[in-house]
């Protein structure tokens, strides 16, 4: 599939997950779509895009016609209010205090304090699509299309906003801008009250040490080294990382960067498009640049103890790592289901989820994932563990549901 271009992806076209599954449309989540590499010639054949409708003529003004009426921006209205919110497209799960979060479109949040019943939050000062959360504690912060980032207090009940950047058409004036200037953004991770990060598309980067009330960005890419492998591959000699002429990925250099993970000893993980990833050891400092020896992308990465953290995306492709990516082995998911969304549980669990309903589980390291699907079998972006990690909550192109498995 070509890359959606910086106009498209920003200003709401279909995103990579709508593209890839053929059902879902994310109007406004604007995720990235997969590039021409080698991993588009494997990908499962998407849906045809329709055809672009004929150029038609617009009527002529009536008489006495009312002055158009300039449509909100999204950015700066208020989300909009659903009577089946919680049949909507939904993107992102997390738990604050006792209360379930879930973030989607028409910047929607839902809250529930017994996993069973939802409502809506009133007065959320955004209608951009919302993409990710993070919470620590009782302080929240969703993240979503042009640039917006929400923080709340309260777990969730009352938000601001902390920052929007919203996409603006292209002048003559603006022709040489950063492509990042109105980029979505695609994850959020805070590792303690103060300090957090946000990444998105064409490699944005925000970091923040006071909770959120200033960002700045950073373009880690232009200083990230290349990572240097302390073991071959498991299963063979190939290489694992790539050297900076290697690592260059056609005409694309600044790959979306779709989610950012922290493993126990501290080290950050971002995965991207194209089989792209970076690490870093120092809290965010310093950033090395490395790649998977698959070159499909990325869309999710969990972080578990010590260095050990899974990535897993598209083509239900899902590797782990127990050195933050020196090695990396593939793990059997017996799928070519895209995988969207996932979650750490105990005893170095997890749950996957992805196309057509599917879900992943496996109860500790050692055991193999086991399939399962909900039904009505929609796309599936996020999944949390509820009642112990009996069951799951799932979220994604139908709502919000409870997944039991067998």
């Amino acid at each position: 599939m070509g890359r959606l271009s910086r106009e498209s992806l920003i200003a709401g076209a279909p995103s990579w997950r709508s593209l890839l599954l053929s059902s879902l449309l994310l109007a406004g989540a604007a995720v990235a779509q997969e590039s021409a590499a080698p991993a588009a010639a494997e990908a499962a054949p998407a849906a045809a895009a329709p055809a672009a409708a004929a150029p038609v003529a617009a009527p002529a003004p009536m008489a006495n016609a009312a002055p158009a009426v300039a449509w909100p921006e999204p950015v700066a209205s208020t989300a909009e209010m659903m009577p089946l919110v919680t049949q909507s497209l939904l993107l992102d799960l997390a738990e604050s205090g006792n209360r379930a979060i879930a973030v989607g479109e028409r910047g929607a949040i839902i809250l529930s304090e017994d996993r069973v019943n939802w409502r809506q939050v009133a007065e959320v000062p955004t209608r951009a699509t919302l993409t990710a959360l993070s919470a620590v504690g009782s302080k929240v912060w969703a993240v979503g299309r042009d640039g917006v980032i929400l923080a709340s207090d309260d777990a969730g009940e009352h938000w601001k906003v902390q920052r929007r950047d919203p996409w603006l058409p292209p002048t003559e004036a603006s022709a040489g801008d950063d492509a990042r200037h109105g980029a979505p953004l695609l994850d959020v991770l805070f590792v303690d009250e103060n300090h957090g990060f946000a990444v998105g598309a064409y490699s944005l980067f925000l970091e923040t040490s006071d909770g959120g009330a200033t960002w700045k960005e950073r373009h880690i890419l232009a200083g990230a080294a290349t990572a240097t492998p302390a073991a071959a591959a498991a299963g063979g000699g190939d290489k694992w990382t790539f050297s900076k002429e290697e690592l260059k990925i056609e005409d694309e250099s600044e790959p979306h960067f779709n989610a950012i993970a922290r493993t126990g000893d501290g080290s950050l993980l971002i995965a991207g498009e194209r089989g792209s990833l970076l690490r870093s050891r120092d809290s965010g400092a310093n950033w090395q640049r490395m790649k998977l020896p698959y070159d499909g992308s990325m869309f999710g990465a969990i972080g578990f103890e010590g260095q050990r953290a899974v990535v897993f995306g598209l083509r239900g492709h899902a590797f782990e790592t127990d050195n933050l990516g020196d090695s990396w082995r593939e793990l059997k998911t017996d799928t070519e289901l895209s995988l969207l969304g996932g979650v750490r549980l105990s005893g170095g669990g997890l749950a996957l989820v992805g196309a057509n309903g599917l879900v992943l589980v496996r109860r500790a390291a050692n055991e193999p994932l086991r399939a399962g699907a909900i039904d009505p079998a929609g796309a599936l972006a996020a999944v949390l563990p509820i009642e112990g990690g009996v069951a799951f909550l799932v979220a994604g192109e139908n709502g919000v549901a409870r997944y039991q498995p067998r």
